[in-house]
């Protein structure tokens, strides 16, 4: 259900550029990649996407990079627990960010919206930070916040008086703090679709601040007006989420292309990239409009061990309000193939008119931040108008869930349990994620063979009786796991009245976890939770 570190990445030839030619390439979590890389033979469908790993597993799974989450069956040999997905609720604060500037409403409405955009904790200045669309498809602004609900705009001198950091008319954006740049001057990442006499592109810039951007130093190949991009750590890949309309019922779909280099990553031809995803058939119609729904973006991040994506879909157009698109969840282990077992809104559309997203929800570039216990998730949303499609007033809000807290596996009443594929791992001291409040919960560890190793067994398990997201699993006799440390071994976890979401092997008794933190938050000082 989850992942692991950075191992060994073959040597490898792009032909063409984007799409790479290699042995195998063997992934942190033990998943080899088809050669060529990313498939070419994938062909959209309304079938949901295959996903191959979850039909072939690796034997033995490494564990050594971040949490491992249940939300598929990729760790499971065998269970009689249950899974229960979750959405994330909106805060009450919500919206956090409001068009309350005389620049933010310029265009066609007054607009505040992250479009993907990005929100992002910097480490060094301990501040939330936030790109916005200001004023409808007018400006790129900047906002900051110290909790990241109250938020201030500052007056800077790129527009002086506002908070404007680039003038340029724009559509879908999408900024990118990118700790792990070396130069300095490309910390920041801007990639802006922008249109020409012969297509739409996107413009891409560097920051040392986030605020003073470059002219833009790439122009990308031909796409359409919501194409986004996402940086996959994993594979140290920058991937375009390429925006283009099919027939066959699909409409709005995804081209994949990928590079190390961000210049390099954004030159293709018309077609050129392969295809990748939409929506399907699980998708749900609206009863009201009962058309096929389609895939207006992908945002995504690498969250602990696995890709987290957002997928704003679209259910049709009513003539009488804007889009009724909302945010659904997928999850993928190679950063291409995505399982979406969740079909249900991650983050929804309001169906009372006059809220503030009543219209088109839309998830922002970075997808969550980690602050305390929670995921934090900051989305748009339009108010509309009444009788017209028009987006109304455009602003931002903010729905949180539990820290691991997209899936997890329940025991109600009568004991359960589940147990592990065969795993490795080099850590010391393994932790979970559990609520065991009015139950419990123990833990022990089987050899290949599937037997009980001493002195890692459910009796000598001191339970765990209460709610927490970072637990360390103890047992009487021992808790130091060294002495297991690159052997194949089984984990079995028995709940009675628990809800299970997570497990991890840390090198240290402070349960870091080595995994990735989607957009960073209080408390970590770089990409990973080290």
């Amino acid at each position: 259900m989850v992942s692991t570190h950075l191992f060994l990445m073959a040597a490898m030839v792009t032909q063409p550029q984007g799409i790479e030619e290699h042995s195998q390439e063997t992934l942190y979590n033990g998943i080899g990649l088809s050669s060529p890389w990313p498939p070419r033979d994938n062909k959209l469908s309304l079938k949901p996407m295959p996903v191959p790993y979850l039909s072939e597993p690796p034997d033995v799974i490494p564990i050594d990079v971040g949490r491992q989450l249940f939300v598929d069956d990729f760790l499971i040999e065998t269970t009689d627990l249950a899974r229960t997905y979750y959405s994330a609720q909106l805060h009450p604060e919500s919206p956090v960010l409001q068009p309350d500037q005389p620049w933010e409403s310029e265009g066609k409405t007054p607009t505040a919206m992250v479009f993907s955009d990005g929100v992002w904790f910097d480490p060094k200045e301990k501040l939330f930070k936030m790109w916005y669309m200001g004023g409808y498809c007018v400006a790129t602004c900047y906002t900051t916040s110290q909790d990241g609900i109250h938020w201030e705009k500052p007056s800077l001198d790129v527009v002086k008086g506002t908070n404007i950091v680039e003038r340029t008319p724009r559509d879908s954006a999408t900024v990118w703090m990118d700790l792990e740049e070396e130069n300095p001057y490309r910390r920041y990442k801007l990639f802006m679709y922008t249109r020409d006499d012969h297509s739409g592109r996107l413009s891409i810039y560097f920051s040392k601040d986030g605020i003073h951007w470059s002219d833009p130093v790439a122009r990308s190949g031909p796409c359409g007006d919501r194409s986004t991009v996402f940086r996959n750590p994993f594979r140290d890949k920058w991937v375009y989420s390429i925006r283009e309309y099919f027939g066959g019922g699909l409409g709005r779909v995804r081209r994949y292309w990928e590079d190390g280099d961000v210049p390099k990553a954004a030159q293709w031809e018309k077609g050129e990239p392969p295809e990748w995803v939409g929506a399907d058939g699980l998708d749900a119609k609206r009863v009201d409009l009962n058309v096929q729904p389609e895939l207006y973006n992908l945002d995504a991040v690498a969250y602990e061990s696995l890709m987290v994506g957002l997928f704003s879909i679209w259910r049709g157009q009513p003539e009488d309000r804007a889009k009724p698109n909302e945010v659904l969840i997928g999850f993928s282990r190679d950063g291409f193939h995505w399982d979406r077992p969740y079909r249900c809104p991650f983050v929804p559309v309001s169906e009372r008119h006059g809220d503030w997203n009543w219209a088109n929800v839309q998830s922002a570039g970075g997808g969550c931040l980690i602050v305390g216990n929670e995921l934090w998730f900051y989305v748009s949303g339009r108010a509309g108008e009444p009788g017209s499609k028009s987006s109304g007033v455009s602003s931002t809000g903010l729905a949180v869930l539990r820290r691991d807290g997209f899936a997890s596996m329940d025991s109600y009443g009568p004991r359960g349990s589940l147990t592990t594929r065969k795993v490795c791992f080099s850590g010391k001291r393994l932790f979970v994620n559990a609520d065991a409040q009015g139950g419990e919960l123990a833990v022990e560890i089987l050899n290949g063979k599937g037997d009980t190793m001493a002195p890692f067994s459910a009796k000598k398990c001191i339970l765990v009786r209460k709610n927490s997201t970072l637990q360390q699993i103890q047992w009487k006799g021992g808790e130091d796991l060294s002495s297991l440390a690159g052997q194949a071994v089984r984990f079995r976890f028995h709940l009675k009245n628990a809800r299970l979401f997570s497990f991890w092997v840390s090198q240290n008794a402070s349960g870091k976890s080595g995994g990735y933190v989607a957009a960073g938050g209080p408390g970590f000082k770089g990409v990973r939770d080290e």
